[in-house]
């Protein structure tokens, strides 16, 4: 495949993936999607939802590599704090984490559980020939149930994800696809903030993967953001879904930084 000007770009953003970088990454992250309760210890950002069991709105996030002042001292009243939610204490590792938190959480024995990759591209300019334009839909409820469906998830989760969706202060595009014979098929949530954009919530139902379905939604949400004046676009996947991360590798998306969870006894 040839090196286009656009591919150009965002390897030399990557390949500068400085902590300024990773810190704009991380706030639009935030921004798209909003924990409930958002506590500040120095720059540790705590993030709580009762209604909802994300690890990434129930988390501490260190902010500055410098900021490691009686460590011990805060995890043990994040702790508290995360208890009175029913939560245990989960702190999200990324490279903005000070190397004597990481070194304590090393020798206490928290594993890392879960891990994910922030991916960046570029977004090209739409096809004007394109002969289906996708437009999202209004109705939060219906995407909720539309992606629950897909995930096989609990009914009862509606009412926490539907919170978090509808907090979302920038603009966002629901996108559902459907088919006759299966009902939802594939969901998709695009979060305009700027001249970036992020994708989130990307579920494709399992009888029709491998068929198109998921790049077809992903190309949907991409040029809707376009639209609003998005020149890049950002993700969160876990490193273990190759099948995502080859999706996204084909629309120009590659590694930007990696984030992990670690909890005391996980």
């Amino acid at each position: 495949m040839a090196t286009t000007g656009a591919d150009i770009h965002v390897q030399d953003m990557i390949s500068k993936a400085d902590l300024p970088n990773v810190r704009r990454l991380e706030a639009v992250g935030f921004r798209a999607w909003p924990a409930a309760s958002v506590h500040y210890d120095g720059s540790w950002l705590i993030r709580l939802t009762a209604g909802h069991d994300s690890k990434r709105l129930n988390s501490v996030n260190p902010l500055d590599p410098s900021d490691y002042r009686d460590l011990e001292i805060r995890l043990e009243k994040a702790a508290r704090r995360f208890s009175e939610y029913g939560r245990p204490l989960t702190v999200r590792q990324t490279p903005l984490t000070p190397p004597q938190l990481i070194a304590h959480m090393d020798a206490n024995g928290w594993p890392v559980f879960s891990e994910s990759i922030v991916m960046m591209a570029d977004i090209p300019p739409n096809d004007t020939t394109e002969a289906i334009e996708h437009l999202p839909l209004r109705d939060v409820g219906r995407f909720v149930d539309a992606r629950l469906q897909i995930c096989g998830e609990n009914g009862q989760d509606k009412a926490g994800l539907s919170d978090v969706i509808n907090a979302i202060k920038p603009e966002c595009g629901l996108f559902l696809f459907e088919a006759p014979e299966h009902g939802p098929i594939a969901v998709s949530l695009a979060v305009h903030d700027n001249d970036i954009a992020g994708i989130l919530q990307v579920a494709v139902a399992p009888e029709v993967r491998r068929q198109g379905v998921g790049a077809s939604i992903v190309n949907a949400s991409l040029r809707w953001a376009r639209l609003r004046g998005a020149r890049t676009a950002w993700l969160a996947v876990e490193s273990g879904n190759e099948a995502a991360l080859a999706l996204y590798r084909k629309f120009g998306f590659r590694d930007v930084y990696r984030y992990s969870y670690r909890r005391a006894g996980a």
